[in-house]
């Protein structure tokens, strides 16, 4: 309920806006710098083609820029919509409190760009939005770094910036609390123009290079934020798929479907050989012979490499829920029913195996394997903006349709990972997906070879994390 001053303080913030309405262009070609590099990270964070629902959509163009299917914004300000609507009459654009907003629909990205700071109530203006959600929908919010209050009150003063009084500067914890009070999980955040302002060379490299080192981060005025929904998935047994690239591996088969668990729904498992030179696939065939109980496949992959193997399972694969598990077993099948629990729960959106948190088997991991992967977990985390302890546990899982989605966007990174981890990490964290990690017990190998060539291979992810940069990072 509103009081009295709080409505009158509403009415004070609709007012200034519809003054500034006529004058919101002026100010945005002023600092076209800093309104271009926040359609720039928008457009990377959300995929064209969605469904997009903006709050404090202002004149518009940053709905525009992101190209929905459908694109509704709401402003406060029947100036700001009436300026909107004519930019952009192929968009939707509507005058209303949001703390009073009714819409019967829900979005598949809701937009608070630069909007929290005019919020009387954010943890309410949140909680209104749930009803605008579904359990894959994204809420990103930008807002400024609060540490820069008494530069942008300058600025306004000395007519350099748009006059806006700002109602809140928030440190990004108390942001983080107000969305967990009103049910939102974060997933990532990033930090970006430590420069905001254009000058030539100088402004490239600072925002580029230097604002993502550790220490300046924090002094950057963007502050980004991507959250979910606490919502609960539906209560059903989901069917899987349970990818099995193996090369070389004849003696691992038989083992890894007598220790197989059921879980679930119905299971599938595929069997992709990468022309084993060993009798792999005629032991697959052997098995598959004597387990009808079972639905297995035998797949032969046309390329090379792990990565290969796994989108080779994953076009043909029928199940609710994709599965990776490597035909070395040194991840133990018994631990599946792990990861489809923290899938199925909803506690994440892709999971990720992790061998370093108990200890392991003596020859389990050779101690430059071990050094590497500790490395390229610190790497990933700061790259993907979520924790990740372990890149190169093989074992991965998602939904298939999540998948396909990764796979739909495939071009923006290209075919660049012959193991397939980073491909899939990469395609996650593009999509906003929330990366969970499951402790598991990495033993030795029984059988067979490992097929990794440490020093070739760390190379190449030495390579994949400075490419992840420029994908990830620096755009």
């Amino acid at each position: 309920m509103l009081t009295s001053r709080d409505k009158n303080m509403k009415q004070a913030i609709r007012e200034r806006f519809d003054t500034l309405a006529s004058g919101r262009e002026y100010w945005q070609r002023k600092n076209r710098y800093y309104y271009q590099d926040q359609q720039r990270y928008f457009r990377f964070l959300v995929p064209e083609g969605l469904r997009v629902l903006e709050i404090g959509c202002g004149l518009g163009d940053l709905l525009d820029a992101l190209k929905p299917a459908r694109g509704l914004g709401i402003d406060l300000s029947e100036g700001m919509v009436k300026e909107a609507s004519r930019r952009h009459p192929h968009l939707e654009f509507r005058a209303a409190d949001l703390e009073t907003l009714e819409l019967d629909e829900t979005f598949d990205v809701i937009i608070l760009a630069d909007v929290v700071g005019h919020l009387l109530d954010v943890e309410t203006a949140l909680k209104h939005l749930r009803r605008c959600c579904t359990p894959k929908t994204r809420l990103i919010i930008s807002y400024y770094n609060f540490l820069w209050e008494p530069v942008l009150r300058l600025a306004e003063m000395v007519g350099v910036k748009m006059p806006q009084q700002h109602q809140n500067w928030l440190a990004p914890e108390d942001l983080v609390n107000l969305l967990s009070l009103a049910d939102y999980e974060v997933v990532k955040t990033e930090r970006r123009l430590l420069l905001p302002k254009w000058i030539p060379v100088l402004s490239a490299v600072v925002n580029h290079f230097l604002a993502h080192l550790p220490g300046l981060r924090a002094a950057c005025l963007c502050h980004y934020l991507v959250a979910r929904p606490l919502l609960p998935r539906p209560n059903r047994p989901y069917s899987t798929t349970i990818v099995i690239p193996c090369r070389n591996e004849r003696g691992n088969i038989e083992p890894a479907l007598q220790r197989m668990p059921q879980f679930g729904g119905h299971q599938e498992i595929l069997f992709v050989d990468g022309h084993s030179t060993d009798g792999t696939q005629e032991e697959i065939q052997r098995v598959i012979g004597q387990s009808p109980q079972w639905d297995i496949r035998l797949l032969v992959q046309d390329g090379k490499g792990k990565g290969d193997a796994v989108r080779t399972g994953f076009a043909q694969a029928k199940g609710d829920i994709f599965m990776i598990l490597d035909a070395d077993l040194t991840m133990p099948p018994e631990d599946l029913p792990r990861f489809y629990e923290a899938l199925t729960s909803g506690k994440g959106e892709f999971i990720n195996g992790c061998r370093l948190v108990y200890p392991m088997e003596k020859e389990a991991m050779r101690v430059l394997n071990l050094l590497g992967n500790k490395f390229f977990s610190m790497a990933f985390s700061w790259l993907l903006n979520q924790r990740i302890k372990d890149t190169l546990c093989g074992t991965k899982v998602l939904f298939g349709e999540d998948y396909r989605r990764i796979e739909k966007n495939r071009g923006y990174f290209g075919d660049f990972d012959p193991f397939g981890d980073f491909d899939l990490l990469f395609g996650a964290s593009k999509l906003n997906l929330k990366i969970l990690e499951v402790p598991i017990r990495y033993q030795e190998r029984q059988y067979g070879t490992t097929n990794i060539r440490r020093f070739a291979h760390g190379w190449l992810l030495l390579k994949m994390t400075f490419f992840g940069f420029f994908r990830l990072k620096s755009v």
